[in-house]
């Protein structure tokens, strides 16, 4: 075997490709060696790719982009050849909001109070598409609201605590909150943009350039190990595996429901790295001056769709992307 890959992932069902591959001993049998090292925080899987202590991670596409960029630490050469899910991610708000909220909405609530919102990196999918949803509700996510940053697995004990009234972060913190009677979800992000890209592989360049044969065995997996997330029959099977000590540690029962077919869970079948549907996250970076202008140029060109398909990977069917409102 080739050299071991190191990959990095937080306490989240977007890593579960990543878990079944390691769990049943896909990444030998297609003879790559891969060590998973599971990851407090956004801010970790950052810094540890940038210094070169993990060679790969599940990753948020704009924080892969930003951190390519030098926007975010060092800059680090790096590829995105796969995307490994869409959509799975919710908008959750504390539970004595929901009286006004059903009543009417965002703009109901910042009327009362200015809330502060958690999201789990600044550049993020979740900060991005929550700019963009209360932006069209109406509501200045810079003036009306306070955007703060929270790793994913404290996002509960926050809203318990009363240190923030919201989050927006992936499965299965949102339905942890709501099975503590602590919160709600006001929308899934799949209702702002539908099937958005949500959490890619990312790998360090050097790491293609020193095993090119490994990166291809490792995408092989990845294809086949998603396969099986997506498959409905193995959701129950995939719940207990999450539910492990060494990966999210939660109840199998808590997890099964953060899994497809729930509206919040994440959709394994949308794997092609399509640097067109990322230029929407350079654009809201830019929009929310999140980025100097021209610090994003060519920022999609990490995308590796070449890489994707030569493993064996197939172009998406054309669709129309699906925002919740007509601004862009």
């Amino acid at each position: 075997m080739a050299e071991t890959i190191r990959l990095g992932l937080l306490r989240l069902c977007d890593a579960a490709p990543l878990i079944l591959a390691d769990n049943e001993e896909m990444f030998a049998s297609n003879g790559v060696r891969v060590s998973l090292s599971v990851e407090p925080s956004w801010a970790n899987i950052a810094d540890k790719l940038s210094y070169g202590l993990l060679d790969g991670a599940v990753i948020l596409p704009p924080l892969a982009m930003a951190c390519a960029a030098g926007l975010r630490g060092r800059k680090t050469n790096l590829i995105i050849p796969m995307s490994l899910n869409s959509d799975g991610s919710a908008i959750t708000l504390a539970a004595p909001l929901r009286e006004a909220f059903d009543r009417g909405g965002m703009a109901a609530l910042v009327a009362g109070k200015r809330l502060r919102i958690a999201v789990v990196h600044v550049f993020s999918t979740h900060n991005l598409l929550l700019r963009y949803w209360l932006a069209a509700a109406g509501v200045d996510p810079d003036i009306d609201v306070e955007i703060c940053v929270l790793p994913p697995a404290e996002m509960v004990g926050g809203l318990a605590a009363g240190a923030i009234d919201g989050f927006c972060v992936g499965a299965p913190w949102a339905q942890v909150a709501i099975h503590a009677g602590l919160g709600f979800i006001g929308v899934p992000t799949s209702e702002i943009w539908r099937g958005h890209p949500e959490k890619c592989l990312t790998l360090r360049e050097e790491l293609l350039e020193r095993d090119p044969a490994g990166v291809m065995a490792l995408l092989r997996t990845l294809l086949a190990s998603s396969a099986l997330c997506a498959a409905p029959d193995k959701y129950r099977a995939l719940a207990a595996l999450l539910a492990q000590t060494e990966y999210l540690h939660l109840p199998e029962d808590l997890l099964a429901s953060a899994l497809p077919p729930a509206a919040s869970g994440p959709v394994f079948t949308e794997q092609y790295p399509d640097a067109a549907r990322a230029e929407w996250f350079v654009s809201q970076m830019l929009r929310w001056h999140l980025a100097p202008s021209g610090s994003l140029d060519g920022a999609t060109s990490i995308y590796r769709p070449d890489l994707f398909l030569a493993a064996g990977g197939s172009m998406p069917v054309a669709r129309p992307e699906i925002f919740c409102d007509t601004q862009i």
